[in-house]
Protein backbone atom coordinates (compact mmCIF):
# COMPACT_ATOMS: atom_id res chain seq x y z
CA UNK A 1 0.00 0.00 0.00
CA UNK A 2 1.10 3.61 -0.72
CA UNK A 3 2.65 4.93 2.52
CA UNK A 4 0.16 8.29 4.24
CA UNK A 5 3.11 10.56 3.20
CA UNK A 6 3.52 9.26 -0.30
CA UNK A 7 0.06 9.62 -0.69
CA UNK A 8 -0.35 13.26 0.87
CA UNK A 9 2.83 14.58 -0.97
CA UNK A 10 2.50 17.19 -3.96
CA UNK A 11 3.97 15.06 -6.39
CA UNK A 12 1.62 11.97 -5.70
CA UNK A 13 0.47 10.22 -8.67
CA UNK A 14 -3.62 11.69 -8.64
CA UNK A 15 -4.42 8.49 -9.67
CA UNK A 16 -2.96 7.36 -6.17
CA UNK A 17 -3.76 10.20 -4.24
CA UNK A 18 -6.13 9.43 -1.12
CA UNK A 19 -9.45 11.05 -0.59
CA UNK A 20 -9.64 13.65 1.72
CA UNK A 21 -12.77 15.33 1.66
CA UNK A 22 -16.27 13.98 2.84
CA UNK A 23 -18.86 13.03 0.27
CA UNK A 24 -20.89 16.01 -1.20
CA UNK A 25 -23.84 17.55 1.14
CA UNK A 26 -27.33 16.83 -0.31
CA UNK A 27 -27.54 20.70 -1.34
CA UNK A 28 -24.65 20.75 -3.61
CA UNK A 29 -24.97 20.26 -7.32
CA UNK A 30 -23.93 16.74 -8.71
CA UNK A 31 -20.43 16.95 -10.51
CA UNK A 32 -20.17 17.93 -14.05
CA UNK A 33 -19.71 14.27 -15.55
CA UNK A 34 -16.17 14.02 -17.79
CA UNK A 35 -15.68 15.15 -21.27
CA UNK A 36 -16.39 12.98 -24.11
CA UNK A 37 -13.70 10.26 -24.51
CA UNK A 38 -12.78 10.40 -20.82
CA UNK A 39 -10.52 12.41 -18.44
CA UNK A 40 -11.92 12.80 -14.78
CA UNK A 41 -12.34 16.45 -13.00
CA UNK A 42 -9.43 16.56 -10.48
CA UNK A 43 -11.82 16.90 -7.76
CA UNK A 44 -14.03 13.70 -9.03
CA UNK A 45 -10.67 11.56 -8.84
CA UNK A 46 -9.66 12.60 -5.48
CA UNK A 47 -13.23 12.37 -4.38
CA UNK A 48 -12.89 8.77 -5.68
CA UNK A 49 -9.28 7.85 -4.84
CA UNK A 50 -8.44 5.06 -2.06
CA UNK A 51 -5.89 3.65 -0.11
CA UNK A 52 -3.52 2.31 -3.07
CA UNK A 53 -4.08 -1.28 -2.94
CA UNK A 54 -0.40 -2.74 -3.18
CA UNK A 55 1.58 -4.52 -0.52
CA UNK A 56 3.19 -1.64 2.13
CA UNK A 57 5.63 -3.90 4.11
CA UNK A 58 6.31 -1.14 6.85
CA UNK A 59 2.79 -0.55 7.49
CA UNK A 60 2.25 -4.16 8.06
CA UNK A 61 5.46 -4.63 10.24
CA UNK A 62 4.17 -1.53 12.28
CA UNK A 63 0.33 -3.50 11.91
CA UNK A 64 2.48 -6.88 13.45
CA UNK A 65 4.05 -5.05 16.01
CA UNK A 66 1.11 -3.89 17.79
CA UNK A 67 -0.96 -7.05 17.36
CA UNK A 68 2.36 -8.74 18.69
CA UNK A 69 1.76 -6.31 22.06
CA UNK A 70 -1.97 -7.71 22.03
CA UNK A 71 -1.35 -11.18 22.06
CA UNK A 72 1.21 -11.52 24.42
CA UNK A 73 -1.12 -9.14 26.84
CA UNK A 74 -3.65 -11.98 25.94
CA UNK A 75 -2.36 -15.00 26.15
CA UNK A 76 0.62 -14.91 28.81
CA UNK A 77 -1.02 -16.41 31.94
CA UNK A 78 -4.08 -17.55 30.21
CA UNK A 79 -4.82 -20.49 32.56
CA UNK A 80 -5.22 -18.04 35.36
CA UNK A 81 -6.99 -18.34 37.64
CA UNK A 82 -8.05 -22.13 37.67
CA UNK A 83 -11.50 -22.60 37.33
CA UNK A 84 -14.48 -20.99 35.76
CA UNK A 85 -14.92 -17.72 36.44
CA UNK A 86 -18.17 -15.41 36.01
CA UNK A 87 -20.25 -16.81 33.18
CA UNK A 88 -17.56 -19.36 32.17
CA UNK A 89 -19.59 -21.62 33.87
CA UNK A 90 -22.34 -21.81 31.16
CA UNK A 91 -20.44 -21.31 28.58
CA UNK A 92 -17.35 -23.23 28.63
CA UNK A 93 -20.27 -26.26 29.73
CA UNK A 94 -22.25 -25.27 26.44
CA UNK A 95 -19.11 -25.06 24.34
CA UNK A 96 -18.23 -29.25 25.38
CA UNK A 97 -21.71 -30.22 24.74
CA UNK A 98 -21.59 -28.05 21.16
CA UNK A 99 -18.61 -30.19 20.33
CA UNK A 100 -19.43 -33.86 22.04
CA UNK A 101 -22.92 -34.03 20.72
CA UNK A 102 -23.79 -30.70 18.43
CA UNK A 103 -25.91 -28.66 21.35
CA UNK A 104 -25.69 -27.32 24.18
CA UNK A 105 -26.13 -30.44 26.60
CA UNK A 106 -26.24 -30.96 30.90
CA UNK A 107 -23.69 -33.79 31.63
CA UNK A 108 -24.36 -33.84 34.96
CA UNK A 109 -28.44 -34.37 34.50
CA UNK A 110 -27.98 -35.99 30.95
CA UNK A 111 -30.40 -33.49 29.78
CA UNK A 112 -30.55 -30.94 27.15
CA UNK A 113 -29.46 -27.32 28.67
CA UNK A 114 -31.94 -24.14 27.88
CA UNK A 115 -29.94 -21.46 26.43
CA UNK A 116 -30.89 -18.07 25.56
CA UNK A 117 -28.34 -17.45 23.13
CA UNK A 118 -27.40 -18.53 19.63
CA UNK A 119 -24.56 -21.40 19.71
CA UNK A 120 -21.93 -19.49 17.42
CA UNK A 121 -19.70 -18.13 20.38
CA UNK A 122 -19.62 -21.27 22.26
CA UNK A 123 -18.84 -23.53 19.33
CA UNK A 124 -15.86 -21.42 19.06
CA UNK A 125 -14.98 -21.90 22.87
CA UNK A 126 -15.77 -25.53 21.98
CA UNK A 127 -13.23 -25.36 19.64
CA UNK A 128 -11.02 -24.60 21.92
CA UNK A 129 -11.47 -27.19 24.40
CA UNK A 130 -11.43 -30.06 21.39
CA UNK A 131 -7.66 -28.64 20.70
CA UNK A 132 -6.14 -28.77 24.06
CA UNK A 133 -8.94 -30.48 26.41
CA UNK A 134 -11.89 -30.33 28.60
CA UNK A 135 -12.66 -30.61 32.49
CA UNK A 136 -15.36 -30.85 34.56
CA UNK A 137 -15.53 -31.84 38.17
CA UNK A 138 -19.33 -31.65 38.47
CA UNK A 139 -19.81 -33.23 35.44
CA UNK A 140 -17.50 -35.72 35.63
CA UNK A 141 -16.08 -35.23 32.30
CA UNK A 142 -12.41 -34.39 31.46
CA UNK A 143 -10.81 -35.22 27.95
CA UNK A 144 -7.75 -35.16 26.57
CA UNK A 145 -7.30 -32.21 23.86
CA UNK A 146 -7.21 -33.19 20.11
CA UNK A 147 -3.91 -31.07 19.21
CA UNK A 148 -2.40 -31.23 22.70
CA UNK A 149 -3.69 -31.36 26.44
CA UNK A 150 -3.06 -28.24 28.46
CA UNK A 151 -4.63 -27.12 31.62
CA UNK A 152 -8.01 -27.16 30.81
CA UNK A 153 -8.81 -23.22 31.40
CA UNK A 154 -6.75 -23.05 28.34
CA UNK A 155 -8.84 -24.37 25.97
CA UNK A 156 -11.64 -22.81 27.27
CA UNK A 157 -10.11 -19.30 27.08
CA UNK A 158 -8.04 -19.98 23.71
CA UNK A 159 -10.73 -18.69 20.94
CA UNK A 160 -11.46 -15.39 23.25
CA UNK A 161 -7.95 -14.77 23.58
CA UNK A 162 -7.33 -15.47 19.71
CA UNK A 163 -10.53 -13.42 18.41
CA UNK A 164 -9.77 -10.74 20.79
CA UNK A 165 -5.87 -10.51 19.27
CA UNK A 166 -7.64 -10.46 15.45
CA UNK A 167 -9.88 -7.63 16.54
CA UNK A 168 -7.07 -5.41 17.06
CA UNK A 169 -5.28 -6.87 13.83
CA UNK A 170 -8.70 -5.65 12.50
CA UNK A 171 -8.59 -2.54 13.98
CA UNK A 172 -5.59 -1.31 13.03
CA UNK A 173 -6.21 -1.91 9.45
CA UNK A 174 -9.80 -0.56 9.37
CA UNK A 175 -8.43 2.63 10.91
CA UNK A 176 -5.74 2.56 8.70
CA UNK A 177 -8.01 2.66 5.17
CA UNK A 178 -10.36 5.22 6.54
CA UNK A 179 -7.51 7.44 8.24
CA UNK A 180 -5.10 7.03 4.87
CA UNK A 181 -2.74 6.97 7.83
CA UNK A 182 -0.82 4.06 9.53
CA UNK A 183 0.11 5.92 12.22
CA UNK A 184 -3.44 6.65 13.27
CA UNK A 185 -4.23 3.20 12.38
CA UNK A 186 -1.45 1.99 14.59
CA UNK A 187 -2.71 3.92 17.26
CA UNK A 188 -6.48 2.63 17.17
CA UNK A 189 -4.93 -0.50 17.48
CA UNK A 190 -2.46 0.10 20.02
CA UNK A 191 -5.06 2.01 22.37
CA UNK A 192 -7.48 -1.02 21.95
CA UNK A 193 -4.97 -3.55 22.70
CA UNK A 194 -4.43 -1.43 25.87
CA UNK A 195 -7.73 -1.45 27.40
CA UNK A 196 -8.61 -3.45 30.05
CA UNK A 197 -12.16 -4.26 29.68
CA UNK A 198 -11.19 -5.98 25.61
CA UNK A 199 -8.31 -7.48 27.93
CA UNK A 200 -10.81 -8.75 30.17
CA UNK A 201 -13.33 -10.02 27.65
CA UNK A 202 -10.45 -11.49 25.25
CA UNK A 203 -9.31 -13.64 28.52
CA UNK A 204 -12.59 -15.23 29.56
CA UNK A 205 -15.08 -17.60 27.88
CA UNK A 206 -17.52 -15.74 27.36
CA UNK A 207 -20.14 -14.12 24.20
CA UNK A 208 -19.10 -10.12 23.85
CA UNK A 209 -15.46 -10.47 22.90
CA UNK A 210 -16.87 -12.37 19.19
CA UNK A 211 -19.77 -10.46 18.82
CA UNK A 212 -17.19 -7.43 19.10
CA UNK A 213 -14.84 -8.95 16.37
CA UNK A 214 -18.12 -10.08 13.64
CA UNK A 215 -19.58 -6.94 13.99
CA UNK A 216 -16.48 -4.72 13.90
CA UNK A 217 -15.26 -7.28 10.65
CA UNK A 218 -18.83 -6.67 9.25
CA UNK A 219 -18.04 -2.84 9.47
CA UNK A 220 -14.46 -3.58 7.77
CA UNK A 221 -16.12 -5.39 4.81
CA UNK A 222 -17.88 -2.50 4.04
CA UNK A 223 -15.26 -0.13 4.26
CA UNK A 224 -14.00 -2.01 1.71
CA UNK A 225 -17.30 -2.26 -0.17
CA UNK A 226 -17.28 1.56 -0.09
CA UNK A 227 -13.68 1.90 -1.59
CA UNK A 228 -14.58 -0.63 -4.36
CA UNK A 229 -17.53 0.68 -5.37
CA UNK A 230 -15.39 4.16 -5.53
CA UNK A 231 -13.05 2.76 -7.96
CA UNK A 232 -15.40 0.57 -10.23
CA UNK A 233 -17.04 4.20 -10.67
CA UNK A 234 -13.55 6.17 -11.26
CA UNK A 235 -12.61 3.24 -13.97
CA UNK A 236 -15.63 3.65 -15.60
CA UNK A 237 -15.28 7.15 -15.47
CA UNK A 238 -11.83 7.38 -16.84
CA UNK A 239 -13.12 5.15 -19.72
CA UNK A 240 -15.61 7.85 -21.04
CA UNK A 241 -18.66 6.80 -18.93
CA UNK A 242 -21.34 9.45 -18.91
CA UNK A 243 -23.54 9.35 -16.04
CA UNK A 244 -26.03 11.70 -17.05
CA UNK A 245 -27.28 8.69 -19.75
CA UNK A 246 -30.47 7.73 -18.40
CA UNK A 247 -30.32 4.12 -17.76
CA UNK A 248 -27.50 1.54 -18.11
CA UNK A 249 -25.84 3.52 -20.27
CA UNK A 250 -24.98 5.51 -17.89
CA UNK A 251 -23.65 3.06 -14.97
CA UNK A 252 -20.34 1.58 -15.08
CA UNK A 253 -20.44 -2.15 -16.69
CA UNK A 254 -21.81 -5.22 -14.54
CA UNK A 255 -20.97 -8.53 -14.58
CA UNK A 256 -19.50 -10.79 -11.39
CA UNK A 257 -16.17 -9.64 -11.09
CA UNK A 258 -17.52 -6.63 -10.16
CA UNK A 259 -20.68 -7.53 -7.57
CA UNK A 260 -20.15 -6.20 -4.30
CA UNK A 261 -18.49 -9.05 -2.86
CA UNK A 262 -17.41 -7.24 0.49
CA UNK A 263 -20.99 -6.11 0.98
CA UNK A 264 -22.04 -9.91 1.01
CA UNK A 265 -19.75 -10.78 3.15
CA UNK A 266 -20.52 -8.28 5.04
CA UNK A 267 -23.75 -10.34 5.59
CA UNK A 268 -22.33 -13.27 6.04
CA UNK A 269 -20.22 -11.59 9.15
CA UNK A 270 -22.90 -9.59 10.81
CA UNK A 271 -25.07 -13.10 10.02
CA UNK A 272 -22.08 -14.59 12.63
CA UNK A 273 -22.38 -11.40 15.18
CA UNK A 274 -26.58 -12.14 15.39
CA UNK A 275 -25.56 -16.07 15.80
CA UNK A 276 -23.53 -15.17 19.08
CA UNK A 277 -26.37 -12.69 20.46
CA UNK A 278 -29.09 -10.97 19.07
CA UNK A 279 -28.16 -7.08 20.17
CA UNK A 280 -25.88 -7.60 16.51
CA UNK A 281 -28.98 -6.80 14.88
CA UNK A 282 -28.96 -3.34 16.08
CA UNK A 283 -26.49 -2.63 13.88
CA UNK A 284 -28.03 -4.20 10.53
CA UNK A 285 -30.08 -1.16 9.60
CA UNK A 286 -27.62 1.28 10.48
CA UNK A 287 -24.64 -0.59 8.11
CA UNK A 288 -27.65 -0.80 5.66
CA UNK A 289 -28.28 2.84 6.10
CA UNK A 290 -24.13 3.39 5.58
CA UNK A 291 -24.34 1.43 2.21
CA UNK A 292 -27.21 3.84 0.78
CA UNK A 293 -25.56 7.25 1.88
CA UNK A 294 -22.16 6.38 0.52
CA UNK A 295 -24.02 4.78 -2.92
CA UNK A 296 -25.56 8.29 -2.98
CA UNK A 297 -22.66 9.90 -2.51
CA UNK A 298 -20.60 8.39 -5.23
CA UNK A 299 -23.54 8.83 -7.56
CA UNK A 300 -23.40 12.24 -6.55
CA UNK A 301 -20.27 12.81 -7.09
CA UNK A 302 -19.57 11.29 -10.91
CA UNK A 303 -22.45 13.93 -11.67
CA UNK A 304 -25.38 11.09 -11.82
CA UNK A 305 -28.81 13.04 -12.30
CA UNK A 306 -31.04 11.82 -9.36
CA UNK A 307 -28.55 9.84 -7.06
CA UNK A 308 -31.19 8.65 -4.54
CA UNK A 309 -33.66 6.65 -7.45
CA UNK A 310 -30.14 5.48 -9.12
CA UNK A 311 -29.17 3.85 -5.53
CA UNK A 312 -32.38 2.59 -4.48
CA UNK A 313 -32.56 0.72 -8.06
CA UNK A 314 -29.27 -0.62 -8.13
CA UNK A 315 -28.54 -1.38 -4.34
CA UNK A 316 -31.52 -2.54 -2.85
CA UNK A 317 -31.69 -5.76 -4.51
CA UNK A 318 -28.10 -6.64 -3.08
CA UNK A 319 -28.72 -5.42 0.27
CA UNK A 320 -31.63 -7.98 0.22
CA UNK A 321 -29.14 -10.58 -0.66
CA UNK A 322 -27.01 -9.88 1.79
CA UNK A 323 -29.82 -9.94 4.39
CA UNK A 324 -30.71 -13.39 2.79
CA UNK A 325 -27.11 -14.62 3.22
CA UNK A 326 -27.11 -12.87 6.73
CA UNK A 327 -29.96 -15.17 7.90
CA UNK A 328 -28.85 -18.07 6.12
CA UNK A 329 -25.79 -17.91 8.13
CA UNK A 330 -27.73 -17.70 11.35
CA UNK A 331 -29.77 -20.81 10.52
CA UNK A 332 -26.30 -23.04 9.68
CA UNK A 333 -25.14 -22.01 12.58
CA UNK A 334 -27.98 -23.52 14.07
CA UNK A 335 -26.79 -26.95 12.05
CA UNK A 336 -26.26 -28.92 15.39
CA UNK A 337 -29.70 -28.46 16.88
CA UNK A 338 -31.53 -29.16 13.54
CA UNK A 339 -29.69 -32.37 12.46
CA UNK A 340 -29.88 -34.01 15.92
CA UNK A 341 -32.49 -34.97 18.21
CA UNK A 342 -30.86 -33.88 20.93
CA UNK A 343 -31.51 -30.33 21.16
CA UNK A 344 -33.90 -28.94 24.00
CA UNK A 345 -37.35 -28.05 22.27
CA UNK A 346 -36.12 -30.29 19.49
CA UNK A 347 -38.84 -33.09 19.52
CA UNK A 348 -42.48 -32.37 20.14
CA UNK A 349 -42.55 -36.25 21.49
CA UNK A 350 -40.50 -35.15 24.44
CA UNK A 351 -41.95 -35.32 27.85
CA UNK A 352 -40.12 -32.35 29.07
CA UNK A 353 -42.06 -29.73 26.23
CA UNK A 354 -45.62 -30.29 27.05
CA UNK A 355 -46.91 -27.30 26.79
CA UNK A 356 -45.11 -25.96 23.52
CA UNK A 357 -46.65 -25.74 20.76
CA UNK A 358 -44.18 -27.73 18.38
CA UNK A 359 -44.44 -29.99 15.59
CA UNK A 360 -42.87 -33.14 14.54
CA UNK A 361 -43.65 -33.02 11.06
CA UNK A 362 -40.76 -33.58 8.22
CA UNK A 363 -38.86 -30.50 7.23
CA UNK A 364 -41.38 -28.15 8.32
CA UNK A 365 -41.29 -29.39 11.98
CA UNK A 366 -37.76 -28.77 12.90
CA UNK A 367 -38.27 -25.00 11.78
CA UNK A 368 -41.26 -24.09 13.65
CA UNK A 369 -39.82 -26.18 16.50
CA UNK A 370 -36.91 -23.45 16.38
CA UNK A 371 -39.34 -20.48 16.20
CA UNK A 372 -40.64 -21.86 19.38
CA UNK A 373 -37.33 -21.86 21.01
CA UNK A 374 -36.52 -18.26 19.61
CA UNK A 375 -39.51 -17.03 21.08
CA UNK A 376 -39.07 -18.78 24.50
CA UNK A 377 -35.55 -17.29 24.81
CA UNK A 378 -36.79 -13.95 23.74
CA UNK A 379 -39.19 -13.99 26.35
CA UNK A 380 -36.32 -14.71 28.79
CA UNK A 381 -34.74 -11.54 28.01
CA UNK A 382 -38.06 -9.21 28.13
CA UNK A 383 -38.90 -10.28 31.29
CA UNK A 384 -34.71 -10.35 32.72
CA UNK A 385 -35.22 -7.82 35.83
CA UNK A 386 -33.99 -9.43 38.92
CA UNK A 387 -31.63 -7.64 40.48
CA UNK A 388 -27.88 -8.24 40.18
CA UNK A 389 -24.91 -7.33 42.29
CA UNK A 390 -23.31 -5.54 38.94
CA UNK A 391 -25.93 -4.42 37.19
CA UNK A 392 -25.67 -1.11 35.64
CA UNK A 393 -27.94 1.59 33.50
CA UNK A 394 -26.34 2.31 30.15
CA UNK A 395 -25.74 5.81 31.47
CA UNK A 396 -23.24 4.45 33.71
CA UNK A 397 -21.08 2.70 30.94
CA UNK A 398 -18.77 5.09 29.18
CA UNK A 399 -18.24 6.62 32.96
CA UNK A 400 -17.40 3.49 34.58
CA UNK A 401 -20.12 3.78 37.02
CA UNK A 402 -20.26 -0.02 38.06
CA UNK A 403 -17.88 -2.48 36.32
CA UNK A 404 -18.34 -6.25 36.79
CA UNK A 405 -16.16 -8.65 39.23
CA UNK A 406 -15.43 -11.45 37.18
CA UNK A 407 -13.29 -13.32 39.98
CA UNK A 408 -11.90 -12.55 43.42
CA UNK A 409 -10.16 -14.47 45.48
CA UNK A 410 -8.30 -13.51 49.03
CA UNK A 411 -6.09 -16.72 49.64
CA UNK A 412 -2.47 -16.50 48.90
CA UNK A 413 0.73 -15.27 50.28
CA UNK A 414 1.74 -11.37 48.70
CA UNK A 415 4.02 -10.72 51.82
CA UNK A 416 1.22 -8.98 53.84
CA UNK A 417 -1.22 -9.66 56.33
CA UNK A 418 -4.15 -9.50 53.83
CA UNK A 419 -4.33 -9.97 50.08
CA UNK A 420 -6.51 -9.51 47.07
CA UNK A 421 -6.83 -10.91 43.29
CA UNK A 422 -9.62 -9.42 41.26
CA UNK A 423 -10.63 -9.56 37.61
CA UNK A 424 -12.52 -6.70 37.19
CA UNK A 425 -14.00 -5.71 33.82
CA UNK A 426 -12.71 -2.25 33.54
CA UNK A 427 -12.04 -0.04 30.89
CA UNK A 428 -8.58 1.75 31.40
CA UNK A 429 -9.88 4.95 32.92
CA UNK A 430 -7.84 7.52 30.98
CA UNK A 431 -9.39 6.00 27.66
CA UNK A 432 -12.81 5.72 28.51
CA UNK A 433 -13.11 8.89 30.12
CA UNK A 434 -11.93 10.33 27.04
CA UNK A 435 -15.11 8.68 25.16
CA UNK A 436 -17.53 10.81 25.85
CA UNK A 437 -15.40 14.21 25.36
CA UNK A 438 -14.07 12.76 21.61
CA UNK A 439 -18.02 11.72 20.74
CA UNK A 440 -18.24 15.91 21.31
CA UNK A 441 -15.62 16.67 19.14
CA UNK A 442 -16.38 14.40 16.60
CA UNK A 443 -19.96 15.13 15.85
CA UNK A 444 -19.00 18.92 15.85
CA UNK A 445 -15.82 18.48 13.72
CA UNK A 446 -18.15 15.61 11.01
CA UNK A 447 -20.29 18.36 10.54
CA UNK A 448 -17.75 21.27 10.18
CA UNK A 449 -16.15 19.09 7.36
CA UNK A 450 -18.76 16.73 6.08
CA UNK A 451 -16.57 13.72 6.71
CA UNK A 452 -18.25 10.37 5.80
CA UNK A 453 -16.02 8.77 8.42
CA UNK A 454 -17.27 10.59 11.55
CA UNK A 455 -20.97 10.03 10.14
CA UNK A 456 -20.01 6.05 9.95
CA UNK A 457 -18.53 6.28 13.62
CA UNK A 458 -21.38 7.70 15.41
CA UNK A 459 -23.81 5.62 13.76
CA UNK A 460 -21.90 2.60 14.70
CA UNK A 461 -21.49 3.91 18.18
CA UNK A 462 -25.14 4.67 18.71
CA UNK A 463 -26.31 1.15 17.44
CA UNK A 464 -23.82 -0.21 20.07
CA UNK A 465 -25.66 1.79 22.79
CA UNK A 466 -28.40 3.72 22.36
CA UNK A 467 -30.72 0.32 22.11
CA UNK A 468 -30.23 -0.22 25.58
CA UNK A 469 -31.06 3.40 26.74
CA UNK A 470 -34.71 1.72 25.55
CA UNK A 471 -34.36 -0.86 27.34
CA UNK A 472 -33.71 0.81 30.82
CA UNK A 473 -36.89 2.09 30.98
CA UNK A 474 -38.36 -1.01 30.69
CA UNK A 475 -36.13 -1.79 33.91
CA UNK A 476 -34.30 -4.99 32.27
CA UNK A 477 -31.59 -5.96 33.95
CA UNK A 478 -28.01 -5.05 32.07
CA UNK A 479 -24.47 -5.49 32.90
CA UNK A 480 -21.62 -3.27 31.53
CA UNK A 481 -20.39 -6.07 28.99
CA UNK A 482 -23.11 -5.33 26.73
CA UNK A 483 -21.20 -1.86 25.51
CA UNK A 484 -19.07 -4.28 24.14
CA UNK A 485 -19.43 -3.89 20.36
CA UNK A 486 -19.23 -0.76 20.69
CA UNK A 487 -15.57 0.20 22.07
CA UNK A 488 -13.41 0.01 18.85
CA UNK A 489 -15.90 2.57 17.52
CA UNK A 490 -15.76 4.20 20.51
CA UNK A 491 -11.79 4.26 20.15
CA UNK A 492 -11.83 5.13 16.47
CA UNK A 493 -13.91 8.70 17.46
CA UNK A 494 -10.73 9.48 20.23
CA UNK A 495 -8.46 8.19 17.32
CA UNK A 496 -9.90 10.46 14.55
CA UNK A 497 -10.08 13.68 17.17
CA UNK A 498 -6.25 12.89 17.89
CA UNK A 499 -5.57 12.81 13.90
CA UNK A 500 -7.43 16.40 13.98
CA UNK A 501 -4.64 17.77 16.10
CA UNK A 502 -1.73 16.70 13.85
CA UNK A 503 -3.56 17.81 10.74
CA UNK A 504 -2.33 20.81 8.66
CA UNK A 505 -4.73 23.87 8.31
CA UNK A 506 -7.49 23.05 6.00
CA UNK A 507 -5.97 19.18 5.73
CA UNK A 508 -7.45 15.81 6.37
CA UNK A 509 -7.55 13.91 9.46
CA UNK A 510 -4.60 11.51 8.64
CA UNK A 511 -2.99 13.86 6.29
CA UNK A 512 0.75 13.85 6.53
CA UNK A 513 2.88 16.93 6.11
CA UNK A 514 6.36 17.75 7.78
CA UNK A 515 6.15 20.43 10.60
CA UNK A 516 7.92 23.76 8.86
CA UNK A 517 8.50 26.64 11.03
CA UNK A 518 6.70 29.33 10.15
CA UNK A 519 3.89 27.57 8.74
CA UNK A 520 0.36 28.88 10.01
CA UNK A 521 -0.98 25.82 11.88
CA UNK A 522 2.82 25.10 13.14
CA UNK A 523 2.23 26.05 16.51
CA UNK A 524 -1.08 24.51 16.65
CA UNK A 525 0.19 20.86 15.41
CA UNK A 526 3.28 21.15 16.87
CA UNK A 527 1.39 21.52 20.54
CA UNK A 528 -1.25 18.74 19.09
CA UNK A 529 1.52 16.33 18.43
CA UNK A 530 3.15 16.37 21.33
CA UNK A 531 -0.42 16.11 23.29
CA UNK A 532 -1.20 13.00 20.88
CA UNK A 533 2.09 11.36 21.73
CA UNK A 534 1.42 12.21 25.55
CA UNK A 535 -2.31 11.29 25.52
CA UNK A 536 -1.54 7.23 24.02
CA UNK A 537 1.75 7.33 26.87
CA UNK A 538 -0.05 8.11 29.56
CA UNK A 539 -3.21 5.85 28.60
CA UNK A 540 -0.46 3.03 28.06
CA UNK A 541 0.57 3.84 31.53
CA UNK A 542 -2.74 3.95 32.91
CA UNK A 543 -3.13 0.65 31.60
CA UNK A 544 -0.13 -0.82 33.48
CA UNK A 545 -1.39 0.61 36.65
CA UNK A 546 -4.35 -1.14 36.36
CA UNK A 547 -2.89 -4.65 34.51
CA UNK A 548 -2.72 -6.49 38.11
CA UNK A 549 -6.66 -6.00 38.88
CA UNK A 550 -7.44 -6.80 34.90
CA UNK A 551 -5.77 -10.17 35.04
CA UNK A 552 -6.30 -11.54 38.48
CA UNK A 553 -2.45 -11.00 40.04
CA UNK A 554 -2.27 -11.55 43.52
CA UNK A 555 -1.66 -7.99 45.79
CA UNK A 556 -1.33 -6.56 48.96
CA UNK A 557 -4.96 -5.69 49.81
CA UNK A 558 -3.70 -2.07 50.35
CA UNK A 559 -2.18 -1.75 46.67
CA UNK A 560 -5.95 -3.28 45.33
CA UNK A 561 -7.55 -0.91 47.25
CA UNK A 562 -5.51 1.90 45.83
CA UNK A 563 -7.08 0.99 42.58
CA UNK A 564 -10.69 1.24 43.41
CA UNK A 565 -10.76 4.89 42.33
CA UNK A 566 -14.63 5.22 42.47
CA UNK A 567 -14.56 2.85 45.88
CA UNK A 568 -18.04 1.27 46.49
CA UNK A 569 -18.38 1.79 42.64
CA UNK A 570 -16.18 -0.52 41.59
CA UNK A 571 -16.09 -3.31 44.92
Amino acid sequence: MTSASTAQSPSADPAKMVEVTGEPSPDQEPTAPPAAGGGLPALVRRRFATVDSQLDRLSWLATAVVVAIAAILRFVGLSSPKGKIFDETYYAKDGYGLISRGVEWNYKDNVPSYVVHPPLGKWLIGLGEWAFGYQDADSKVSVPGHLMTTAPEFGWRFSAAVVGTLSVLLLVRIGRRMFRSTVLGCAAGLLLALDGFHLVLSRAALLDIFLLFFVLAAFGALVLDRDARRRRWARALDDGLDPSRPGRAGRPPTGWRTWPWWRLAAGVLIGCACAVKWSALYFVPVFALLVIFWEVGVRRSAGVRRPWRDTLLDELPWLVLAGVLMLGTYLATWSGWLLTDDGYYRLASSPHYATASLSDRPVIGPLINLFEYHRAAYGFHAQLDDAHKYQSWPWQWLLLGRPVAFYWSGDGACGEPTCASEILLLGTPLLWWSFLPALVALAWLGLARRDWRAGAILLSVAAGLLPWFAFALQGRTMFAFYAAPAVPFLVLAVVYVLGALIAPAGGDVGEVAPLVPGDPSYERRLVGSVAAGAYVLLVGLCFAYFYPIFVGKLLPYSDWLSRMWLDGRWI
